[in-house]
């Protein structure tokens, strides 16, 4: 099992002034439905960094010393991508436990929903 936090972790985190990447792995298409709004969000959908590797992340993000909290629709992508990177060697790697879908439902009905 990869470090994991809770959709109530990172509302906090989210209000905090705390440096990391919230990373973001669903397909573009998806964000037409769902998004959160911070200025620590990457985008990098799971095709394409099934395609580039770890070329397709930003250069912030492509340092194994990064804070990255992983997100996806229900968790599951981004428990991929986590222990993916935490393969890699990225030691501060943690995965968003049930995704937006869970943030939506417990922590701002606002995002909504899909």
């Amino acid at each position: 099992m990869f470090p994991e936090i809770t959709v109530a972790q990172l509302a906090e985190k989210l209000q905090s002034d705390e440096r990391f990447i919230l990373l973001d792995v669903r397909e573009l298409s998806e964000l037409n439905y769902v998004k959160l709004t911070d200025t620590r969000l990457e985008v990098t959908p799971l095709s394409r960094l099934a395609r580039e590797g770890v070329n397709a992340l930003s250069e912030s993000a492509r340092s194994q010393d990064a804070v990255i909290y992983v997100l996806c629709h229900h968790g599951n992508r981004s428990m991929q991508v986590t222990a993916w990177l935490a393969g890699q060697g990225w030691k501060n790697v943690f995965n968003v436990r049930g995704g937006i879908d869970a943030y939506a439902r417990e922590v701002d009905q606002t995002v909504g929903f899909y």
